[in-house]
């Protein structure tokens, strides 16, 4: 590179760059040390045409280094080539060698490329000078800017006559040659935004013409059927297009739009991995409330269970409270009874006997606290209670609101398929258009040879025709003989051959014309009419079959 860029591209100039040279130069530095075909022979493409697709992967391929082919544009220039050799690509054989690459699913390097061509996996069974065939006419159309090229009759601008050209057109210039060869140029139109193409009705005995308007002038071409005036026309149509737009190449335009809708690809795809990532969170985020409610409510079980145990040790602790008191009661009673009836002996012990009691009134006063304390903890579970329930409302609030996401999104999934059913629909129609005008043009073509027929036959008729009146001029030559001016002839009945004279002089003249005629026989175009004037002027309607051949091409 240090080298390229001091000797080579730091002294390009504009105008004076052959990049075609420097792809030579390139590929001769490069393909000798990485370039590796079969060494037995059996290579499915020669060494120039693996240098044309590495032209060709140099286009195609990602403006980064180092350079790679994206799958979709690996399939995009084999299916090209296929559909030059009109062969068709298998996709799904692509799609397993690629997956089989370590980096085929990221693109593939120029010689991975080359060694995938050269296996022959998806080329087999097809002749290497078809395939060069086929590469050199994607290389013209890819990298030449070749949009269309093939024979057409263009009528002539002085003589008016119509002349076999081989053209090739290019988004800035329709070209005309002597020959596909293309070694003798014969001129060339060049095309602006100002330029048009029209259809043309059929006259001068050709068929499916059409002409390109210039500026400065009209140029009237023919085209072999039908389809191809059309291809012609759609192709001259996009070269004005690109200049009226400012395009130099076509290609580079659908490179840009492959490139574009590989990017909105990726970006719904990304999108949709978003929404799907989103949805997954908000999955997470439902089972994490779920997972918090379930503690909840674990906690309230436990918290219930804990309620009931201590109710049921204070019912406890109360009962035997009760029972205690039951049994002081009933002992206080005995011993009022036995304080009646000892009253005066136990005056002391009844003294303790009211203090106990006082101190049992006590215990009672403590125990109603207890029971107020009880009723407040209960208060205490109600507040808990209805905080819950406000946690569940929000709780169901958030699934309905997740539910609406999901019904909006299995919306748009149908809202898709029903656009992708319109679209297959309308794939279907515009298959069946195709085929309704393959049916046409099979129709046409059937005509046309029916009317080839019928031409031919009324060839034949002519030349019969022909044959016929020169066979008849010729005993017609043989029966009439002359008479000279010193013959003597019996003048029979007073004259009666005298009013053939005029006829038999102008006889003599023709005779004498045509033995002149017969003298000078190596002027062919003197025969010519030497013969027209013996058929009586019927020759100069069809002319002779060397006529086109004799005929020089005007100064265009």
């Amino acid at each position: 590179m240090p080298y390229l860029n001091k000797y080579i591209l730091d002294k390009v100039e504009e105008g004076a760059f052959v990049k075609e040279n420097f792809d030579e130069l390139c590929w001769t530095l490069t393909a000798k040390k990485n370039y590796k075909p079969d060494r037995n022979g059996n290579s499915v493409v020669s060494h120039q045409d693996a240098f044309k697709l590495w032209c060709l992967f140099n286009f195609l391929s990602e403006d980064k280094y180092p350079l790679v082919m994206v799958p979709d544009e690996v399939e995009y220039l084999l299916k090209k080539i296929c559909t030059a050799m009109n062969v068709e690509l298998n996709s799904c054989e692509l799609d397993d060698y690629l997956s089989q690459e370590p980096q085929g699913q990221g693109g593939l390097t120029v010689w991975q490329f080359l060694d995938m061509v050269n296996s022959g996996r998806f080329l087999r069974g097809i002749e290497q000078e078809a395939i060069s065939m086929a590469v050199e006419e994607v290389y013209q159309e890819v990298i030449e800017n070749v949009l269309k090229q093939g024979y057409l009759w263009k009528k002539g601008q002085l003589r008016r006559n119509w002349s076999e050209r081989w053209f090739m057109l290019k988004p800035s210039v329709l070209s005309y040659y002597m020959s596909e060869e293309r070694k003798e140029k014969k001129g060339s139109i060049a095309l602006d935004k100002h330029c048009c193409v029209e259809v043309l009705p059929d006259r001068d005995g050709k068929r499916c013409m059409f002409c390109v308007k210039t500026s400065s002038r009209t140029y009237e071409m023919s085209a072999s059927d039908t389809r191809q005036r059309q291809e012609w026309t759609l192709a001259i149509q996009t070269a004005i297009r690109l200049q009226a737009e400012g395009k130099k190449s076509l290609h580079k335009d659908l490179k840009q739009k492959r490139r574009e809708q590989r990017e909105q690809r990726e970006q719904r795809k990304a999108a949709k991995e978003e929404e799907t990532q989103r949805l997954k969170q908000l999955q997470e985020e439902k089972e994490r409330k779920l997972q918090e409610l379930e503690l909840l409510k674990e906690a309230q079980r436990q918290a219930e269970i804990l309620l009931q145990e201590e109710e049921q040790r204070r019912r406890k602790q109360h009962e035997e409270m009760q029972r205690t008191l039951e049994i002081q009661l009933q002992e206080a009673e005995q011993a009022r009874a036995s304080m009646q009836a000892e009253m005066v002996l136990k005056e002391a012990e009844a003294e303790r006997q009211r203090k106990r009691i006082l101190e049992l009134e006590d215990m009672q006063e403590r125990l109603q606290e207890a029971l107020q304390q009880e009723v407040k903890a209960r208060q205490d579970e109600e507040a808990v209670r209805y905080a819950q329930a406000r946690l569940l409302a929000e709780e169901e609030e958030k699934l309905k609101q997740l539910m609406k996401l999901k019904e909006e999104q299995e919306e748009y999934i149908i809202k898709t398929q029903r656009e992708k059913q319109v679209l297959k629909q309308e794939m279907e129609n515009k298959n069946k258009c195709l085929e309704e005008a393959q049916k046409q043009l099979e129709e046409v073509r059937v005509n046309r040879q029916r009317v080839d027929q019928d031409v031919m036959a009324a060839q034949r008729k002519l030349r019969q025709a022909s044959t016929n009146v020169k066979h008849w001029n010729v005993q017609m030559n043989r029966l009439m003989h002359p008479i000279g001016p010193g013959d003597k002839r019996t003048n029979v009945s007073g004259g009666v051959f005298a009013g053939y004279q005029p006829l038999l002089s102008r006889r003599d003249s023709s005779l004498k014309l045509k033995q002149r005629l017969e003298d000078k026989g190596s002027d062919p175009t003197r025969e010519n009419s030497t013969e027209n004037v013996s058929n009586g002027g019927n020759s100069s309607v069809f002319p002779s079959p060397d006529a086109d051949t004799m005929a020089t091409e005007p100064t265009n």
